[in-house]
């Protein structure tokens, strides 16, 4: 982006000095006095100025020794000033003012030193000091405005990171919020029912009583009920990543699942952003392999490219394109993270059967 702006920047700075050198040759061609020589000095003068953005006290002496060389040559008009002139204008919007004020002072002496003693010669050199005056103050004017968008567009990056984090200061106060609650509430109503149907379980078969399925169903789902809002509970609590999907493969290895993990590309830190969502899309496809593709094998990629973070999870368990399976909270905020970031996510059965979860996130995401 920066190296698309630089090239027309340098094309327009030196579109503008071929302008002034035009400008002072014209006027330097109706001066009896004017020579070859003083043609190469103006054009010297006043091409250097190309270069005031990167240099600005080189072009400045280059330009104030050309054009001080012309005037004691030739004694022009005041036009031979015009390129002294910007060279000051723009040292001192570079914050050398003095030197700039020192370059018009040696440019004007050089202007009375090379004139007749007349009134008119020293009409001319008050001129030119006003044009110097002028080419100082508007240099500093310059600077101070550049100095004011700087401020401004700092304190606006300062609110706008001061509003995310007061949004994400709210979003995790409301999770923990949440939690409480469910904690509360929930936990202790299921807590009960699965204290009580582990009475009645455990009365019955002291008495010798055959226990119903009813009640040991009951008391399996309050078990499952609450290991399941424990998890959630959890999530709440911290969005951050515990680990990496590296951690993640090695987990799910442990416990008994045949997942392999392929790393391509050069593996480079991300933003918070796109590895709490890495993190999470690689948690959620595993958590779904065990649950849903049985004694599946499952591969994981993640391919570092340029501009993207590419992830495939494929699994060669028994979905089948014909049977899609109905898409829970799980992939609902997978797809909410990806689409967050400006990515894209694709889930669905492969046409060879098992399950394929392939997301591409932004790396310059901000």
């Amino acid at each position: 982006m920066n190296g698309d702006r630089v090239v027309p920047r340098r094309v327009a700075d030196l579109a503008l000095a071929v302008v002034i050198g035009a400008i002072v040759v014209v006027a330097a061609a109706f001066d009896a006095g004017t020579e070859p020589a003083d043609h190469v000095l103006i054009v010297t003068g006043s091409l250097a100025l190309a270069a005031y953005r990167t240099a600005p006290r080189a072009v400045l002496a280059v330009t104030t020794a050309a054009l001080t060389a012309h005037v004691l040559h030739a004694d022009p008009g005041p036009v031979a000033a015009l390129p002294v002139v910007g060279a000051v204008h723009t040292a001192a919007q570079a914050g050398h003012r003095g030197v700039g004020a020192a370059a018009g002072a040696v440019f004007l002496g050089a202007t009375l030193v090379a004139g007749p003693a007349t009134p008119g010669t020293v009409e001319r050199t008050a001129l030119l000091a006003g044009w110097f005056l002028c080419a100082v103050v508007t240099g500093l004017a310059g600077r101070n405005w550049q100095a004011y968008l700087r401020q401004t567009e700092q304190r606006a990056l300062e609110a706008e990171r001061t509003r995310e984090e007061a949004a994400l200061r709210r979003a995790g106060e409301e999770r923990l919020r949440i939690a409480r609650e469910l904690h509360d509430s929930l936990t202790h109503s299921i807590s009960i029912v699965k204290l009580q149907a582990g009475v009645a379980v455990h009365l019955a078969r002291k008495r010798g009583e055959e226990v119903p399925p009813a009640l040991l169903a009951i008391q399996e789902a309050g078990g499952e009920a609450m290991r399941e809002l424990r998890a959630t509970l959890d999530v709440l609590r911290t969005d951050e990543p515990t680990g990496t999907p590296a951690l993640l493969v090695e987990r799910a290895r442990a416990a008994g699942l045949a997942v392999g993990l392929t790393v391509t590309g050069r593996e480079r830190p991300l933003t918070a952003t796109v590895d709490r969502a890495a993190y999470r899309i690689v948690q959620e496809a595993l958590t779904n392999a065990v649950r849903h593709a049985g004694h599946a094998s499952v591969a994981v990629r993640l391919d570092y490219e340029e501009r993207e973070l590419a992830i495939r999870i494929d699994d060669d368990g028994t979905a089948e394109p014909s049977r899609p399976p109905a898409e829970g909270i799980g992939l609902t905020g997978m797809r909410e993270r990806v689409a967050a970031l400006g990515g894209t996510l694709h889930a669905a059965p492969r046409a060879e059967g098992g399950f394929s979860v392939r997301a591409r996130l932004p790396l310059e995401h901000a």
